[in-house]
């Protein structure tokens, strides 16, 4: 990876990602580029300088001559702030993905090891076969995000599912107006690695779209396809019906205009159900627990989840979780 000099000419650098070439290599006349996207990670907009003492026409000028990434085709590093078309030349806030953790039980949180470390580090554990939810089961959960039950979370007690919610997450803008159509996420990708798990829709497994070279898995979810996402209701954050509890009550965590909630689960792949090789190749193993005999082996990751409309991102810990002994 190296910089562009982009001092002068405006530089336009682009490549297939490693996916894309492999479909190129196929040979069979079948590939063709029908979508590409434009990203701004290297640029910082704190830059515009109002102060310029040659006047407005340089305000802009140390972004417009910021070092530009040279193209890299790892599709896993590219483009993490995507760049946007809006018809709205007025708006004042951007949505934002937030993790609503607000129904989530207090008493069922992250699991210490003997050593008082925590086993998931703030994650959500995902327990990968019968036994290992029997130890988990015996630990006192005393500051986590929760644990999955064979396929189905225990997000810190009842819930069984992770929630993503969608809006403009400022308290300048009243939440007792939905969010406009332009920025209400209707579509959502999550990468996860397929070595590790699959996605589910709190009631069935999910098929990814594609898996690339890197063996990441990218499934498109799309509202009214399967029990992803709804529509959140309005209203400020004091209370209110969440249609996805039943219970009236305040499980929202966007205080303006709210768009979408998704929900989904995560299973255990059949590697991580079957052997311990992953575990001990790229884990780790031997973390002992208060309170059970057993001892567990871990593997710390990330869920990905991404806008489809905006091109917000949120990075969700994962610590699958299985017994040793």
């Amino acid at each position: 990876m190296a910089f562009l000099d982009n001092s002068g000419d405006i530089i336009l650098d682009a490549v297939l990602t490693d996916a894309g070439r492999k479909r190129l290599a196929r040979g069979d006349g079948t590939f063709k580029v029908t979508k590409f996207a434009f990203g701004d990670d290297e640029i910082d907009y704190g830059s515009y300088n109002t102060s310029h003492a040659s006047g407005s026409a340089y305000y802009d000028l140390e972004i417009l001559q910021t070092p530009i990434l040279e193209a890299f085709t790892n599709n896993r590093s590219s483009l993490k702030s995507r760049l946007i078309s809006l018809t709205n030349n007025n708006l004042l806030f951007l949505p934002a993905l937030v993790l609503n953790e607000n129904d989530l039980n207090e008493d069922t949180q992250r699991t210490e090891d003997g050593a008082g470390n925590p086993l998931s580090s703030g994650s959500f554990l995902v327990s990968v076969n019968a036994n290992t939810n029997t130890d988990l089961g015996e630990i006192a959960l005393i500051g986590a995000k929760g644990y999955i039950v064979g396929n189905q979370i225990l997000a810190k007690g009842a819930s069984r599912y992770i929630r993503v919610d969608q809006g403009l997450n400022t308290t300048k803008l009243s939440a007792g107006k939905p969010l406009s159509t332009e920025l209400t996420e209707r579509q959502y990708m999550i990468q996860i690695d397929n070595r590790l798990g699959t996605i589910n829709d709190l009631k069935n497994q999910g098929s990814p779209a594609f898996i690339d070279d890197d063996q990441i898995a990218t499934y498109y979810i799309t509202m009214g396809v399967g029990n992803y996402v709804s529509v959140l209701p309005p209203g400020e954050l004091d209370g209110g019906t969440d249609p996805m509890n039943g219970p009236a009550g305040d499980y929202q965590v966007i205080p303006g205009p709210r768009g979408t909630s998704l929900q989904f689960g995560i299973g255990a792949s059949d590697n991580l159900k079957s052997s311990t090789y992953l575990f001990e190749t790229i884990g780790e193993t031997g973390i002992s627990a208060p309170g059970p005999s057993a001892t567990f082996s871990t593997i710390n990751t990330t869920v990905k989840v991404t806008g489809v409309t905006t091109g917000y991102t949120l990075d969700i810990p994962i610590t699958f979780v299985r017994t040793s002994t």
